[in-house]
């Protein structure tokens, strides 16, 4: 095993990185470099709009850390030339990309952001609201789960509960979408079912409106809606009601459920999609576990905090806490569908 200080000290490479990989994307150096190609700093930075002294300095880090590459590290600093490789272009730029990851940084750097109200909410008891983590969470959360929300939602999970699927294509098909941040999920499912009503629900105001500007730039037309689960109710009966990556960061989740369940027509269905963490509590733990201990002690559980009464779950949610809220919510049984979701896990939850 690596000794402790390696690790930190390894970590925290890798934590300055993310804020390299953050700048790129922030300042759109990546997306500059892939679309131009071997670029000297001169090149880049009237480019990309930054200053030509910064340009050498984060190229230097890129190719020092293994982004990018250099043509002649011997040659002197304005003479070198720095290309992105291709097989970085997912990861770094193409947003639908199964391997872009590079929104964990904008993660990171959103949490940084607001570490002192979470050390005050250790100590008080309270909880850290989900705007006080401000853009760069609300960016890195939504570019995380873009690819599996756009791709996978609809073309694996939603396919492998068959009658559900067949249902939504038929016309007259309704579909909840419940916390859906910045919509990338919903836009997806009224592209896949172009037949149903899709709508969108999230209590965060800036990620309603990001998600209907991201819906009219992909020219989908979906209704997205400011407003708890209770709309679900009001809004419904669906067919269908969706709650991804949102069930765990709930602070009433029961409640939720249950007015997600009040608004299925008869046969309808509810699809979670959340952690695929261990069955039960181990430690020391995976890269996986470690990963999302580190969401919730740092975000997820401060979050759901803020709202009072709290279940106060955290982001490592096991099947036997999703079965266990859905029972007390009213449902008869919970299926775990049988796809490989990642890092996800995929529940249907029956009337």
């Amino acid at each position: 095993m690596t000794s402790l200080d390696e690790r930190l000290f390894n970590a925290t490479v890798g934590t300055l990185e993310l804020f390299g990989v953050y700048l790129g994307t922030r300042l759109g150096l990546y997306r500059t470099l892939a679309a131009r190609g071997p670029s000297r700093a001169a090149d880049l930075a009237p480019a990309a709009g930054i200053a030509e002294r910064y340009a050498h300095e984060w190229l230097e880090q890129q190719a020092v850390a293994g982004m990018v590459t250099v043509d002649d590290a011997g040659l002197p600093a304005e003479e070198r030339s720095y290309q992105l490789p291709n097989e970085h272009v997912g990861v770094l730029v193409d947003p639908d990309d199964a391997a872009h990851v590079a929104p964990f940084a904008s993660m990171i750097v959103g949490i940084a952001g607001a570490l002192d109200e979470v050390v005050d909410a250790y100590r008080s008891g309270a909880g850290v609201p989900y705007a006080l983590y401000g853009r760069s969470f609300r960016d890195g959360q939504g570019g995380i789960n873009r690819p599996a929300f756009t791709t996978d939602l609809v073309e694996s999970w939603l396919p492998a509960v068959a009658d559900m699927h067949d249902r939504l294509r038929r016309p007259g098909g309704r579909i909840a979408d419940v916390g859906c941040g910045q919509g990338w999920s919903t836009i997806a499912l009224a592209q896949a079912y172009p037949q149903a009503e899709v709508i969108g629900y999230d209590l965060d105001a800036p990620s309603i409106s990001d998600a209907r500007n991201n819906a009219e730039a992909s020219g989908v037309v979906v209704r997205f809606e400011r407003a708890d689960a209770s709309a679900v109710h009001r809004d419904g009966p669906f067919d269908a009601v969706l709650l991804l990556e949102t069930l765990h960061d709930l602070a009433r989740p029961v409640e939720v459920l249950t007015a997600c369940r009040d608004g299925l027509r008869p046969g309808g269905a509810v699809l979670v999609a959340d952690e695929n963490v261990a069955p039960t509590f181990v430690a020391p733990g995976d890269e996986l576990e470690r990963m999302m201990y580190g969401w919730s002690i740092s975000h997820c559980l401060p979050a759901a905090m803020a709202e009072q009464p709290s279940a106060a779950i955290g982001t490592a949610i096991r099947e036997d806490t999703v079965r266990e809220l859905a029972s007390q919510a009213g449902f008869k049984n919970v299926e775990v569908v049988d796809v490989d979701a990642g890092f996800f896990r995929v529940y249907r939850l029956n009337l």
